[in-house]
């Protein structure tokens, strides 16, 4: 088996009980979502689904084309890690007294570009943005070092490399089709 991390994105209406359908595809497909995130995309009433699965390219495909038949996808794709520029972000929860005792403490937030989001007597929460290995390297070295309280990551957002959402290129031939 040769399986890779692929971010299928997802372009829809906002239609109440889509991501369940979704899902489903995923499910019968015996493929685990990885990462989600929904959000509004760049262009008015439409939103942008990005998930993440490990799968075969022939699986993929397969996921994809049945994503796209379904009446309320606009378009559905796949890319590999690079053809896209994607982050995470993580938070931190972290005891404020062994926080404020640990050794390199200036050194350890500028080595991972963290930055202090909340801090009070009982607790600091550190945010941290960038790829899964990099938020998990700090989550590792906090846990060795002092332990965390808590700690939470996002689901992937990421956009293509290419100059223009495909979805862009699709609508605008779609208005072509409807005008001439």
């Amino acid at each position: 088996m040769n399986k890779k991390l692929y971010t299928v994105i997802i372009f829809s209406e906002n239609t109440v009980g889509l991501l369940n359908q979704i899902t489903i595809i995923f499910t019968r497909r015996q493929l685990n979502i990885e990462t989600l995130s929904v959000s509004p995309s760049a262009i008015k009433g439409i939103h942008k689904f990005t998930i993440t699965t490990w799968a075969e390219k022939d699986m993929m495909n397969k996921v994809v084309k049945q994503i796209d038949k379904r009446v309320d996808i606009l378009k559905a794709y796949y890319n590999t890690d690079e053809d896209l520029v994607h982050q995470e972000i993580a938070l931190y929860k972290l005891s404020t007294d062994l926080f404020v005792k640990m050794k390199g403490v200036e050194d350890l937030i500028r080595k991972y570009n963290a930055r202090v989001l909340e801090m009070n007597e009982d607790c600091i929460v550190l945010e941290k943005s960038g790829h899964y290995a990099e938020t998990q390297a700090l989550f590792e070295e906090l846990s060795h070092s002092i332990g965390v309280l808590q700690f939470i990551r996002s689901g992937r957002v990421a956009i293509t490399k290419s100059k223009v959402e495909r979805l862009s290129d699709m609508l605008t031939e779609m208005e072509k089709k409807a005008n001439g």
